[in-house]
């Protein structure tokens, strides 16, 4: 009994120190303007981190949960938003053949899909699944600064790790081998502002764009939740100065 609890403990270690050796390390804490109590979202960078997804992530990664309608929260006007949205195909009704016909995406639909079926992305992957990236920064530890620090995180593999073939090195990767390859290089698109596109400034417009698309609510909850504390505040202070009036009569025992 004693030996095969002993083995027990000595294989949960074991378990845990490789596990902790293959964990990447923490990504750096980045400055980003919807932290905090009181943070909001940067339009310019927004509408700069869609360019940055649709001309680079969306022919790979899909956005399942955010519908081209919400983009008018980025400065679009409506007919800016159907103009986008018709970029896309989207499944439409089912024929008579029994197979659905693809339509013109409108303002109404989900973003569109990269690829038709799962087993597609995986075959044009090495075999991997591009995740959905509309719900990437709630889902991830460290939210943005992980995703900003992966996509910012790709090195020259040490000389002791053997890669496996199609894997591209990664510090901020769990286990170091992403099926991914670096997917931004400075100037892969022209901002119409004239914003240097530099890796680390796509990087970070494309995170806040990604933050606001997991949460489109965001400012309108601090917002709330402001006007909540204020009023408390206000309430207890009330609340306090008229218990003082009801009760100062009462003598207290001494």
């Amino acid at each position: 009994m004693k030996r095969t609890l002993w083995i027990t403990l000595c294989a949960v270690f074991l378990g845990a120190s490789l596990s902790y050796g293959n964990a990447a390390p923490k990504p750096p804490e980045q400055n980003w303007s919807f932290e905090g109590p009181f943070g909001t979202f940067d339009r310019k960078a927004l509408r700069r981190g869609l360019q940055v997804y649709r001309e680079v992530c969306a022919s790979c990664h899909s956005a399942a949960h955010l519908r081209y309608e919400k983009l008018k929260e980025l400065g679009f006007t409506e007919s800016d938003v159907k103009a986008i949205a018709a970029e896309y195909e989207v499944p439409g009704p089912v024929g008579e053949d029994g197979n659905t016909k693809p339509r013109k995406a409108e303002p109404k639909d989900f973003f569109a899909h990269p690829y038709p079926t799962e087993a597609a992305a995986r075959d044009a992957n090495n075999g991997a699944l591009p995740v959905d990236l509309s719900m990437v920064i709630k889902a991830r530890p460290h939210g943005p600064d992980y995703v900003f620090a992966f996509i910012t995180g790709y090195a020259k593999a040490p000389s002791d790790l053997k890669m496996a073939p199609g894997m591209h090195y990664n510090l901020y990767f769990p286990g170091h081998q992403s099926a991914m390859a670096p997917p931004l290089s400075d100037n892969q698109v022209t901002y119409p502002d004239g914003t240097p596109a530099t890796v680390d400034h796509m990087a970070r417009d494309v995170v806040t764009f990604l933050a606001w698309a997991s949460e489109p609510e965001m400012e309108t909850r601090k917002r709330m939740g402001v006007m909540v504390l204020i009023f408390l505040s206000i309430f207890t202070a009330m609340l306090y100065v008229l218990t003082k009036r009801v009760w100062w009569h009462i003598k207290h025992p001494s």
